[in-house]
């Protein structure tokens, strides 16, 4: 239904304003007072149609038609059954009906004058219990569920049609005479500015019982998020240029393996720092976060250093706050650490997809909330961190957020080739995507620095690499191959926490020791542990790599057996021999 047709401000966007237009608010009130009421509105149609009953207003629009007519009948017959007796009751209200003004003599009375028929109108249909719904039926209006001493505004449109003539004797404080004659019924008026009421607790009718303190939590939560990030919805041109740098071309589709995928951890004891990646393909974005999540859990918390194995087994408070800090630091530094922004999934089309775009019902459903502060990013990642670690799009939104922070034209110039694409062919992640998350910028090289190439006829061709020390490294296969050379940045980061591209898969790899960092030739073991969110891993594998001893080695005869992963490691550790400590080699 978005989709085809989106809401706009004549959509009935709130059950208050539903119930008016279906005219079954006398319905939802009994229901509410029953001892085990009704819990949806439909239930409580369903129930009065099988009870039978008369008062049904849910009728054709003839019946209403019929109804409206007679409920102005009934005005016009109370309205001058009250004069009459308030003219028996109060002369001074006699008078001021015949036109007197407030402190003129009583001898000295204005003619009478005729009233128009739209002013009867007016006082007839205006002044009755169907006026609220005539005038502005898409304005909400405020709840008699206030505190302090604010008016209560709920059910006055039925009183008013029972009000006797022993009413108008005692009139409420702030009640006004509705009408050219002052005698209509008495209508309450809310004061315009109750010296002792608190605005901020004030709340839509639309908001149930129930509901109440969790509503009024959760407007006070945006009145202070207020003013600290700007939102602005997505537009197709947005989206068209999202999905050319994501996927190479606007009419292609995220894969499900893309929008399927969050960063959802193990609940296996000894992996509960570990993100489980349901099926290929978003390894690279899944395996970055996990490098910076145990970066923050290993590094960076209270008393870390005393207690680094145990942060291997954190709480769900824990984890979910190294998620937050993580996705909050690589956001920040794709915006160059002067702004970013977070991609965040309302479930409503922000535009309706045409021409050249294909919809999928993914980039139409986001909203783009931009900071300049990296304190108001962390707040704004609290806010809405279940949708990266449970909601089915935290991966893409994540992704999304990053190329949005660093903006489609930088992620451009960044390339060494404009045209290509962060997903590749298989919905793989590209070493581009890779670096955009690791050091901020979408490079497509690992190499420290640029490094230009010269075409032999007068041109020359930048290739662009790592220009400083990263907080988290990396380790190829490649370079085992002599595809290409992974620099020292990348090798030698500041924390010993490497994401491991082998067999066109990311995973990660890392250590709780310092000396790790060390470029010794010789020294004590070392322990690293590994983790691969694909591998379904239901235990803790740590390796110990003796430095000197690649001797030892030689038990692999055939290189073939000789795992990736070793092959990797000895691309940053030379000459080491790798001990699985009783774990079954990955080959």
């Amino acid at each position: 239904m978005d989709e085809e047709h989106p809401r706009t401000h004549s959509s009935i966007n709130n059950r208050s304003q539903l119930r008016q237009i279906l005219h079954i608010e006398d319905l939802y009130r009994r229901n509410k007072v029953l001892s085990s009421p009704l819990r949806t509105l439909l239930e409580i149609v369903i129930k009065h149609h099988i009870e039978g009953t008369d008062d049904d207003k849910m009728a054709s629009k003839e019946r209403e038609s019929l109804e409206s007519a007679l409920i102005v009948a009934s005005i016009e017959h109370d309205r001058v059954k009250l004069r009459s007796h308030v003219k028996e009751a109060s002369p001074r209200l006699n008078q001021h009906d015949k036109g007197v003004h407030q402190g003129q003599p009583e001898g000295e009375k204005k003619p009478p004058e005729m009233v128009p028929k739209s002013r009867r109108m007016r006082r007839g249909v205006m002044a009755g219990p169907i006026s609220s719904t005539l005038q502005e039926p898409n304005k909400p209006r405020l709840s008699g569920r206030q505190s302090g001493d604010g008016m209560s505004l709920v059910g006055l449109q039925q009183k008013g049609c029972e009000k006797s003539t022993s009413d108008t004797a005692e009139r409420p404080q702030g009640s006004e005479n509705v009408g050219q004659g002052g005698h209509d019924r008495n209508i309450v008026r809310p004061k315009r500015t109750p010296p002792n009421v608190d605005m901020s607790e004030m709340v839509l009718d639309d908001i149930e019982d129930e509901l109440l303190e969790l509503s009024n939590v959760s407007i006070r939560n945006s009145v202070t998020a207020s003013g600290r990030h700007t939102s602005r919805p997505m537009d197709q041109h947005t989206a068209s240029e999202l999905k050319a740098v994501l996927l190479g071309s606007s009419v292609k589709c995220f894969s499900v393996e893309w929008t399927n995928q969050a960063f959802t951890f193990s609940e296996t004891h000894d992996l509960r720092y570990g993100i489980v990646q349901k099926k290929g393909g978003p390894c690279g974005v899944l395996a970055s976060i996990q490098a910076f999540v145990l970066k923050k859990l290993l590094f960076e918390t209270p008393d870390s250093g005393q207690a680094r194995l145990q942060a291997l087994r954190p709480t769900n408070a824990a984890r979910r706050q190294s998620l937050t800090l993580a996705v909050t630091e690589v956001l920040w530094r794709a915006g160059q650490d002067t702004h970013a922004t977070l991609a965040i999934n309302t479930g409503r089309n922000a535009f309706t997809p045409s021409g050249h775009f294909r919809s999928e019902g993914v980039l139409e459903k986001i909203t783009c909330l931009t900071v300049d502060s990296m304190k108001d990013l962390q707040l704004l990642v609290e806010q809405h961190i279940e949708q990266f670690e449970t909601g089915e799009l935290g991966c893409l939104l994540l992704t999304v957020s990053a190329v949005l922070s660093r903006s489609t034209d930088k992620v451009r110039e960044d390339m060494d080739v404009a045209t290509n694409s962060l997903i590749g062919a298989h919905g793989y992640c590209t070493q581009e995507l890779v670096n955009l998350l690791l050091v901020g910028r979408a490079v497509s090289n690992v190499f420290d620095g640029d490094v230009e190439l010269d075409t032999g006829d007068g041109d020359s061709t930048l290739l662009k690499g790592i220009q400083g020390h990263c907080n988290v490294g990396l380790l190829s296969l490649f370079e085992h191959y002599n595809i290409f050379k992974v620099g020292d940045y990348l090798k030698n980061p500041l924390f010993p926490i490497w994401v491991v591209c082998s067999e066109s898969h990311f995973s990660v790899l890392f250590g709780l020791q310092g000396e790790l960092l060390t470029n010794q030739d010789k020294g004590p073991d070392l322990d690293l542990y590994y983790y691969d969110g694909l591998a379904n891993q239901q235990e803790e594998i740590r390796l110990t790599v003796s430095v000197g001893k690649s001797s030892l080695s030689g038990q692999h005869a055939d290189p073939d057996l000789i795992p990736p992963l070793e092959l990797c490691i000895r691309t940053r550790w030379k000459d080491v021999f790798v001990g699985w400590n009783d774990t079954e080699p990955i080959l």
